[in-house]
């Protein structure tokens, strides 16, 4: 009993979604297909900015801390999924993006800033480019690229997500 106190201390989940986004055509070439990957601005907790797919809680209460969706108090609906990707890509790439299809869920822990061991499951949606936004990208956000796949795989720093890519990628042209 005292074994599975101390593990629930030490340990909690996050959930979040967010967005594979691409759009087609470039002014050289109408088929080809780039990809859009940001970096996140440096904080305190993350000191150095990275390349990433834009993601985030399914929710938030505040105070850098997750809501009961992201937290796993109450599980989340398919569509409070989905509307939490639409609303992630928007707030850190600063456009629209309709989904096309549910990818999947990759899962990964790391040290949080209070010592405890997260697990996060991050559930990712392909999307399509609608449009720009006018106010832009978010105060999280560094810099937003647009670039081909093998860029993506250079660029991206959480090794999980590489190999979600790569696992996608390679079936991709059935999904458009």
């Amino acid at each position: 009993m005292k074994l599975k106190k101390s593990f629930k201390k030490k340990f909690r989940r996050e959930f979040s979604a967010g967005g594979i986004v691409y759009k087609t055509g470039n002014e050289f070439d109408s088929s080809s297909i780039l990809w859009l990957v940001t970096k996140a601005t440096p904080s305190a907790f993350f000191p150095e900015n990275y390349w990433r797919f834009p993601k985030g809680w399914l929710d938030d209460a505040g105070n850098g801390m997750p809501g009961p969706l992201a937290s796993g108090a109450k599980k989340a609906t398919e569509e409070e999924i989905r509307e939490a990707a639409i609303r992630e890509v928007k707030e850190e790439a600063g456009i629209e993006a309709r989904i096309i299809k549910k990818l999947g869920t990759i899962k990964y822990s790391f040290n949080d800033k209070n010592g405890y061991r997260v697990l996060k499951f991050v559930t990712f949606y392909l999307m399509k480019w609608e449009c720009d936004l006018p106010q832009g990208f978010g105060y999280e956000t560094s810099e937003v690229r647009w670039v081909d796949k093998y860029e993506v795989l250079s660029l991206l720093a959480n090794k999980n997500e590489k190999i979600f890519f790569e696992n996608f990628i390679e079936s991709f042209s059935n999904f458009r």
